[in-house]
């Protein structure tokens, strides 16, 4: 698959990658790629927006969701990407970043139950296991933070498959935290 350049896009694909472009000062490769359907990359923006302003989560918590499933699913580019995001932008400590790129327990619990359940999620399409929804729910989740867990998991496995399929490279702002699995 080819990555897009914004002259080459279809609306409404185009549009997103301007704004990205003037909000961010690049259009990353995800996006790029994405562009091949405008469908895919407005759904995906649309997720985004919606589970980073609606989820019920913290922006930390946002990104273990995020990470847990792309590591799951094996996907360097949004491993990178939300790497780069957990440590530039939502305070998410290196240790448990570390401990979730190594598929390690977490050393805080309660993040640790979330990214253990936003895992059973993904693992077992939508039937998570008892015991890994207990956890959550024992660590003070509710149901409205497991909607919030499927909307992540939505999100991931659009970005997670088109990656797989384009094969689309890490851009370079994200390079430092290339990951494989």
């Amino acid at each position: 698959m080819k990555l897009l350049e914004i002259n080459e896009a279809k609306e409404p694909a185009k549009g997103i990658m301007e704004n990205t472009k003037t909000k961010m000062g690049a259009v990353p490769n995800l996006f790029k790629m994405m562009a091949n359907n405008p469908s895919l990359l407005k759904a995906y923006t649309q997720a985004d927006e919606t589970f980073r302003n609606d989820s019920g989560f913290t922006s930390q918590e946002q990104e273990v969701v995020l990470l847990s499933v792309a590591i799951y699913n094996g996907c360097t580019y949004c491993v990178a990407a939300h790497s780069f995001i957990a440590m530039k932008q939502s305070n998410v400590s290196r240790d448990i970043l570390d401990a979730l790129r190594a598929q390690k327990d977490l050393p805080d619990a309660k993040l640790d139950a979330l990214s253990k359940f936003a895992t059973s999620v993904a693992k077992e399409r939508g039937y998570p296991t008892e015991e890994a929804t207990r956890a959550f729910k024992d660590a003070g989740y509710g149901d409205e933070h497991i909607a919030g867990v499927v909307t992540g998991v939505g999100m991931k496995t659009m970005s997670n498959y088109i990656n797989h399929i384009g094969k689309t490279p890490v851009d370079d702002m994200f390079a430092e935290f290339k990951w494989e699995k």
